[in-house]
């Protein structure tokens, strides 16, 4: 029988078309889309539209939570609520820990608690205490391509039919026309993610699971769920009118299942799929219990073929 993953790791690019997910402020009517600067493989700096990777791991966890009520899988009050506290707004919790202030006994009652504190991390706080939980899921930046990715701004106007109250700013409501510009992006985009699977019902601190293997394996399977859907339709700013337009997707995953970590590959660069087979073949050359297993996929459906794969090895 395959041996379970103990870490996924995905390297890939998206192609999106008129989005705009992720912006910095507004200055007077001028909507700023997220700029960052990044290093292309040639050596040279350049400003590139991105989406940060804080928004992703939102999104994320906000499917894994809806997928954790969907199958009755447990959540802590606030993660039931989607609060931000997560398992600090719980107060029941609370009162049934009692005065207990010890880290490794405090976390083998909240991860069973609560799939969404198990796999996305916290921080307790309540109480004087400070007990924290590393996320087993992390995102980099979805970052724009240099030569590859344009970022427009455009012209709006808020449209007024009678426009006989003029702009509205007489009483302040803001009801008449309104002029603002608002950006739009398109490009490829480099995505990194990684999900160490082995961590999900494990005591960090005492090094113990404290889940059974049906238990942990539920879990998982709810989390690569939610990866997969943050991907096939990521959320943020703008959906209302600027929907992305998803035009392609390619990418690898690397798969492994043992203490070794599935490598990532940035693909900013070309030959970003290669590098990551290459450096698992060369990481099986040192040893290890299993052969790393890498996956390439050209399409969003190929890429759920791939989860839908491994959701069925742990069914």
């Amino acid at each position: 029988m395959m041996a379970s993953p103990t870490m996924i790791s995905i390297s890939a690019r998206l192609t999106l078309n008129l989005h705009d997910l992720n912006n910095e402020a507004s200055e007077g009517n001028q909507v700023q889309t997220r700029m960052v600067h990044v290093v292309d493989e040639h050596g040279e700096l350049a400003v590139v539209n991105a989406v940060s990777g804080d928004m992703l791991k939102h999104v994320q966890a906000g499917y894994l939570q809806r997928v954790a009520l969907e199958e009755g899988l447990p959540l802590c009050t606030g993660c039931r609520l989607f609060d931000a506290n997560r398992i600090n707004r719980d107060e029941e919790f609370f009162k049934e820990l009692g005065d207990e202030k010890d880290a490794s006994k405090t976390l083998d009652r909240v991860i069973p608690a609560c799939v969404l504190d198990d796999a996305e991390g916290f921080l307790i706080t309540v109480g004087k205490r400070s007990v924290p939980r590393k996320s087993t899921v992390e995102f980099g930046w979805l970052v724009g391509i240099p030569s590859r990715t344009q970022t427009e701004s455009y012209f709006h106007v808020k449209y007024d039919p009678s426009r006989a109250a003029g702009s509205g700013d007489e009483t302040g409501a803001n009801l008449g026309q309104a002029i603002f510009y608002r950006p739009a992006n398109s490009g490829v985009y480099a995505l990194v993610a990684t999900f160490e699977a082995a961590r999900i019902g494990f005591n960090d601190i005492s090094r113990q699971y404290v889940l059974s293997e049906s238990e942990r394996a539920s879990r998982v399977r709810a989390v690569l769920k939610s990866l997969v859907y943050t991907l096939v339709r990521t959320e943020g700013a703008q959906r209302n009118a600027q929907h992305p337009h998803i035009s392609a997707a390619e990418g690898v995953i690397a798969i492994s299942r043992d203490v070794r970590p599935a490598p990532t590959a940035s693909p900013l660069k070309d030959g970003y799929r290669e590098d990551v087979i290459a450096t698992c073949k060369q990481l099986d050359r040192m040893g290890g219990k299993h052969e790393f297993e890498t996956r390439t996929f050209d399409s969003m459906s190929e890429l759920a073929s791939i989860a839908a794969d491994l959701v069925d090895t742990l069914a």
